[in-house]
């Protein structure tokens, strides 16, 4: 017996076996339980995600010989017809080689006709976006006056190209793309089932590369086996898949920021003796970028289980935004560049040492050690006075741990803090205000969103973050919030933050105020469509639902 591929050999047969698409699942099931059948369907979505699959399922939903069901039995004449693709009242067609009118008016030619052993002739169309405008028009007519008998189920990758004349006709259902997650566990259990040994790291390579694909996940996974010897592991998924080892990026990163140039010739030149792909390594390394650039934004946003959370972290204090925006335009423009270079190596090298030579030539580091040591006051005691001419250097910054009575200080940034004296604005207590209309993107505003006003007076500003938080407490992000509320205010504030000993404890920061106003506002809108007469009388009459997080408020 000839081998089976996995995509084939692991295709959904029912509703039940079918991943990734619950909201189409449920709108079909729901509909052939009350037998409010629509004549034309159309499923949209990119390739691999289902489409014709349902479409075979939808048959045998309505030709199974137990009846009307939303669970075909999978074991009557029909159900297994069906499935070999050899039911004579469902009529397959690729819309793709058969586009012109002549091919659709021979097709719709017995529709007329009640079927020869079925409930229904089902007409299955792949790629209808495929057919020509007059072939449209001659399967309109047959849309517009149905025969009772007759169902269409079409199929597209490209809905915009589909006349609206049909679309109007036909009840749409749009797949969507699978999430890695889901095609991860759908892999571990197919190669389960196989007895095929993998190593998780593996599949995750693989349900990356799939792009949302289930069949491109499986076609993938039978390459691995093969290329593995009937073993999947991470190593020769990589070699397979031309796949970056992160650490050279991560490598490649703390050379930039050590200014490093032998560093970062040599990792090129080891990649290279790899045979790794540049223009992927340059998409990973914009990947990365992006990740640093969500943790100092919005540091919620990084999974507490992820493996690279700790490194992200440490390039996130280590960078500043406006650096870190220099470095991922510079990978963009280097990947969209690539194949105008002398070779992708040259390509690369020259994307990094652009890095290197735009780079600001003063780290923050070298600021932080650059400090006298004679500055830093002792722990526990007032910080020191200080000339107050705009030219003085900024009041020490203090990290108050509660409910620990230890004050931990850290020596002041050299920042030029050169402000306008005339401007003697004073803060009023609204902190939430003054992050909004004063505060950019960036480290100060990470930090700014994620405390609670704790005190404040003439000269001095209580923060508390939660211990969740406590690594926004790190210098780099104090030292940014110090200067932009001293420059906005024209006046040296003493900032202390203390950092929450409760971890349970909820403290009101301004990024929960505005978490709780958005759920506030999406709460209404979600409520707004759902008691709305048009959208029940969908639901009801159609079996219609509505798609999860599709509701956004205007």
């Amino acid at each position: 017996m000839s081998y089976l591929v996995l995509a084939r050999k692991y295709r959904p047969k029912s509703f039940e076996t079918l991943v990734g698409q619950p909201h189409v699942v449920r709108a079909l099931t729901n509909a052939l339980t009350q037998q409010r059948l629509h004549h034309a369907y159309l499923f949209t979505g990119t390739r691999g995600v289902g489409k014709t699959t349902i479409a075979r399922i939808l048959a045998k939903s309505l030709n199974c010989e137990t009846g009307i069901t939303a669970t075909p039995c999978g074991v009557c004449n029909a159900c297994t017809e069906i499935d070999r693709g050899r039911f004579v009242d469902m009529l397959e067609v690729d819309a793709a080689s058969n586009t012109q009118v002549d091919a659709m008016r021979d097709l719709l030619d017995n529709a007329q006709y009640a079927p020869t052993v079925g409930r229904f002739k089902v007409y299955i169309i792949d790629e209808v976006h495929m057919l020509s405008k007059s072939a449209f028009n001659a399967m309109l007519k047959t849309l517009e006056e149905p025969p009772a008998h007759v169902k269409f189920i079409l199929a597209t990758t490209d809905p915009q190209k589909v006349p609206v004349t049909v679309l109007s006709r036909c009840l749409q259902f749009n797949l969507r793309q699978m999430a890695s997650q889901t095609i991860n566990e759908h892999l571990q259990n197919v190669l389960g089932q196989e007895n095929i040994a993998f190593e998780a790291a593996a599949i995750s390579l693989i349900s990356r590369a799939a792009a949302g694909s289930m069949r491109d996940a499986l076609s993938l996974t039978d390459q691995a086996i093969a290329y593995g010897n009937q073993t999947v592991s991470e190593a020769e998924v990589r070699s397979m898949l031309g796949a970056i080892d992160q650490s050279y990026l991560y490598d490649i990163i703390h050379a930039l920021i050590q200014n490093n140039g032998s560093a970062l010739i040599e990792k090129a030149q080891s990649m290279q003796m790899r045979n790794i792909s540049f223009e992927a390594a340059l998409n990973d390394l914009a990947i990365i970028l992006h990740q640093i650039a969500m943790v100092q934004t919005v540091p919620e946003t990084l999974a507490n289980d992820l493996p690279e959370r700790a490194v992200l972290l440490d390039l996130a204090q280590k960078l500043s935004p406006e650096t870190l925006q220099l470095y991922y335009q510079i990978a963009l423009l280097g990947r969209r560049d690539i194949g105008l270079a002398p070779d992708e190596y040259a390509g690369f090298t020259m994307s990094l040492l652009r890095m290197l030579a735009f780079a600001p030539t003063e780290k923050l580091g070298e600021k932080l050690t650059s400090q006298p040591t004679s500055k830093t006051p002792a722990t526990n005691s007032m910080p020191p006075q200080t000339n107050t001419s705009a030219a003085s250097t900024a009041e020490p910054i203090i990290v108050q741990v509660a409910p620990k009575p230890e004050v931990l200080v850290i020596a002041p940034p050299s920042i030029d803090l050169a402000v306008n004296e005339a401007q003697n604005k004073s803060f009023n207590g609204d902190w939430r205000g003054l992050i909004e209309q004063n505060l950019k993107l960036g480290l100060a505003r990470a930090l700014a969103q994620n405390c609670e006003l704790v005190s404040f007076d003439a000269q001095s500003i209580t923060l508390r973050v939660a211990e969740s938080n406590k690594h926004l407490a790190a210098a780099s992000y104090q030292s940014k919030l110090s200067e932009a509320i001293n420059t906005h205010f024209g006046q040296k504030f003493r900032l202390t933050i203390e950092i929450s000993g409760e971890t349970q404890v909820e403290i009101n920061t301004p990024a929960k105020q505005i978490a709780v106003e958005k759920a506030t506002i999406q709460s209404s809108a979600e409520a707004a469509i759902m008691n709305d007469g048009f959208v029940q009388s969908l639901m009801n009459d159609f079996g219609a639902t509505i798609i999860p997080n599709s509701i956004k408020p205007i």
